[in-house]
């Protein structure tokens, strides 16, 4: 078959999947008022705990705000925000950089002499895995008071800008899955649907809808992370900056794989739909099959580079791993549309075609199920986050699906036997034909009528035929009854399939079950109630030696039983931050001889020290102790009594 470069009509699937795409958007829909209707907008680097934490009332002032992070976060100058009772900002700029010791955190320094009442932290940062996240929080110094500030409602990546967004990936994804699945599709199972113009549109129409997708995310990001404005997707300000980022670089490394993929189109819908030597086509196929290979694993490789796998733990083992997953995808459920296109659009696709398809299909499940237990593993990490986080939820929905779909996958594979053994039966019934006829010796034939008629009536007549041929074929096919029940099953599959995509997505956007769980236990403990509250010591020291004296200042959070987090900072005579080369503390609770209980905390920045998970078993009078060493000799240990609990 003469193959040509396809042509961009009306859909070959639109009166069969019309029904399927209508279900599938309104499923979608509903799940994602679901999702907004649960809660804001998901994130995935989450606020696990800050200093002052939220709601938190303080003596005096603090020289500065630092915020903890689940997880890797990228910050810009205007990223934390802290606002005073009327408005105005107290803080001095650019945030600081503090992570270390394995916990992300980010401070920001304050203005001195600040007054009493309540003050506003506002934060907006860009996760790890390339979604925007915000929130906001208060704190008091003094006594709580009135405050002009309105804390935002708006969750980072909403908006108009954000539903644009979240609709480029969602059709990123189903081109991915008809451009690598199709293409599969061709290669593996049907060769000679390279020369079918309805699979030839297929594949395009994927590589258009990637393409036009890719492009369009490459221009939103700026807005999605930062403004939320339409307007500036053309800033090329913004633009540049957005190339600077991974997310950035993912996006633009898949536009140069498109247009490798392109180049791959080009050849398999030409040069090799219209080989006719066997040995050339050989070759040609190993060849495209390899290079094919190398496009869609360096494209899979663009999500995996930016999103979920890059991030959290393991990600080594989880980027490779999230790759195979999503080829699985693509081969499956890209395949089975190739399929269902075929079956419904082409005259001449076989059994065999249908059953090469199964085989592939059943590998891809074997591998969606291993890859797909150990993501599961990695962003739930609980039974608990299974069944009580949205992600856990929607994954729960997920592996249902996919066993809706094995199940009448299991069906058309049914269906495919039967067609197979018809398809074999009629073939021996032919043969059976051919042998037992006797020979007859055929007069000379006679002149063709169209020699006789003018040459475009040759032609017309020769037109009405190929129709008529074709409509007693399609009639044919339609009346088969294995054809027909298969074509229903796998239109059926088609449609669990889209709606697993949808689902599918969602998952990509949604916040994962470990994350939140760590962050709902992080919010728990802050707004635990404690009788004691929050700890804020200053203890004078003087170690006897030159550059001995300063101020240790001291807070614990929450202040009660269980655990609490530690901020130490030293200040010398001059109010400046001064760094030490030692510094302990030990608590001891001498009314039940607990204790000394000794914290080592960690250097986040000159002068600020801090420790996480400090326990204190119960509540009572206890003597903090801190050892502070200035020099090779020189020490000093003060102590205090405080109410803990």
């Amino acid at each position: 078959m003469t193959a040509t470069a396809p042509r961009f009509g009306p859909s070959p699937t639109r009166r069969p999947l019309a029904a399927v795409a209508l279900l599938a958007a309104l499923i979608s829909s509903l799940f994602g008022l679901a999702l907004a209707g649960a809660s804001p907008a998901s994130a995935h680097a989450a606020l696990t705990g800050s200093d002052p934490q939220d709601g938190a009332v303080v003596a005096t002032a603090p020289k500065d705000i630092t915020l903890t992070f689940s997880e890797q976060i990228a910050m810009g100058e205007d990223s934390i925000r802290v606002l005073d009772p009327s408005g105005k900002r107290a803080d001095n700029g650019a945030p600081r950089d503090l992570t270390g010791g394995g916990a992300v955190r980010y401070g920001v320094q304050l203005h001195s002499g600040l007054p009493d009442g309540t003050y506003t932290v506002a934060w907006q940062a860009v996760s790890a895995d390339s979604h925007p996240v915000s929130g906001a929080f208060t704190f008091s110094v003094g006594a709580p008071s009135e405050t002009t500030v309105v804390l935002p409602s708006d969750e980072a990546g909403g908006g108009l800008v954000g539903a644009l967004y979240g609709i480029a990936r969602y059709a990123a994804y189903a081109g991915f899955i008809l451009l690598a699945g199709g293409s599969a599709f061709v290669l593996a199972c049907w060769q000679r649907g390279a020369g079918a113009r309805p699979l030839q549109r297929l594949v395009v129409r994927g590589w258009i809808t990637l393409t036009a997708a890719t492009l369009a995310m490459l221009l939103l990001r700026n807005p999605y992370t930062g403004s939320g404005k339409l307007a500036d997707a053309f800033d090329l300000d913004g633009l540049q900056s957005v190339l600077d980022t991974k997310p950035g670089a993912a996006l633009v490394s898949r536009l140069l794989l498109l247009g490798a993929s392109a180049l791959f189109i080009a050849v398999l819908f030409g040069a090799y739909a219209q080989r006719e030597d066997k040995k050339e086509k050989q070759d040609l196929t190993f060849g495209l099959a390899t290079g094919g290979a190398v496009i869609a694993v360096g494209i899979a490789g663009t999500w995996a580079l930016a999103e979920h796998a890059s991030t959290g733990i393991q990600p080594g083992i989880a980027m490779p791993v999230d790759v195979l997953h999503l080829l699985a995808v693509a081969g499956w459920l890209g395949g089975l549309a190739a399929l269902l296109v075929a079956l419904y659009r082409t005259p001449d696709i076989t059994s065999s075609a249908v059953r090469r398809f199964s085989r592939v299909a059943f590998a891809s499940v074997l591998v969606l199920a291993a890859t797909g237990l150990y993501q599961s593993w990695r962003q739930v990490g609980s039974w608990s986050a299974l069944t009580g986080t949205r992600y856990g939820q929607l994954l729960l929905v997920k592996v249902a699906l996919v066993a809706l779909l094995v199940g009448v996958a299991w069906i058309s594979r049914r269906w495919t036997g039967r067609l197979a053994e018809r398809a074999a039966s009629v073939s021996a019934q032919d043969a059976d034909q051919a042998t037992s006829a006797e020979p007859v010796e055929s007069p000379e034939p006679a002149a063709a009528p169209e020699e006789e008629l003018a040459p475009e009536r040759a032609a017309q007549l020769s037109r009405q035929r190929a129709a008529l041929t074709a409509t007693k074929e399609k009639r044919d096919r339609d009346a088969d009854p294995e054809r027909s029940g298969l074509r229903r099953s796998v239109l059926v599959e088609t449609g669990i399939a889209v709606v697993l995509l949808v689902v599918t997505t969602i998952l990509t956007s949604t916040e994962p079950g470990r994350t939140e769980e760590e962050a709902a236990r992080g919010g728990s403990t802050a707004a635990a109630p404690v009788t004691g509250g929050q700890v804020n010591l200053s203890l004078p020291f003087d170690t006897g030696g030159r550059n001995g004296k300063g101020t240790v200042r001291l807070d614990i959070s929450p202040g009660g039983t269980g655990s609490n987090s530690v901020h130490l900072w030293i200040d010398g005579p001059d109010e400046r931050p001064m760094d030490v080369p030692e510094v302990k503390l030990a608590f001891t609770l001498e009314s039940k001889d607990i204790g000394p209980l000794p914290v080592v905390p960690e250097r986040l920045a000159e002068g600020h020290w801090t420790a996480s998970g400090v326990q204190i078993p119960m509540a009572g009078d206890w003597t903090v102790a801190v050892t502070v060493r200035t020099s090779d000799i020189d020490q000093t240990t003060i102590d205090k009594n405080v109410k803990i609990g």
